[in-house]
């Protein structure tokens, strides 16, 4: 399975399990009808108690990001995918605010901050570059 926890970053187990599977259907990695594992086989997979990946479904379930298939386990549902997206988008922009506000409070000015971001694009488009695309 696609899910790593980081018991240290301060994000409750429960809901680094939700974001990921989150961030699977946004990308397009769990697509409508993709069953994800069961609580069982991933609390096993991740070595956690099996009540905190019951709990990361339920908060799926309620944001309508999974149902039940009788007979069968949790499904992405239809549609989940614009749901994940935005909730991705609004997650990112929630880093980047926080990464902002810690520079300017670090005594940086805005146009030092702007070089920084603007290097750091710059060397994540290098690296991301698609195969073939001239450098």
């Amino acid at each position: 399975m696609f899910i790593q926890i980081n018991p240290a970053n301060g994000i409750a187990v429960y809901d680094q399990i939700a974001r990921q599977v989150m961030f699977a259907v946004a990308s397009g990695t769990l697509g409508p009808g993709d069953l994800v594992p069961s609580v069982r086989e991933l609390a096993r997979e991740l070595a956690i108690n099996p009540n905190t990946v019951a709990r990361a479904y339920r908060e799926l379930q309620h944001q309508e990001i999974v149902e039940q298939v009788p007979g069968t386990g949790l499904a992405v549902r239809s549609g989940a995918r614009r749901t994940c997206q935005a909730e991705r988008r609004g997650l990112l922009r929630e880093q980047i605010g926080f990464a902002l506000q810690e520079s300017f409070e670090s005594g940086l000015n805005f146009e030092e901050v702007a070089t920084l971001v603007d290097a750091e694009m710059q060397r994540l488009r290098k690296s991301h570059r698609p195969t073939g695309e001239e450098a």
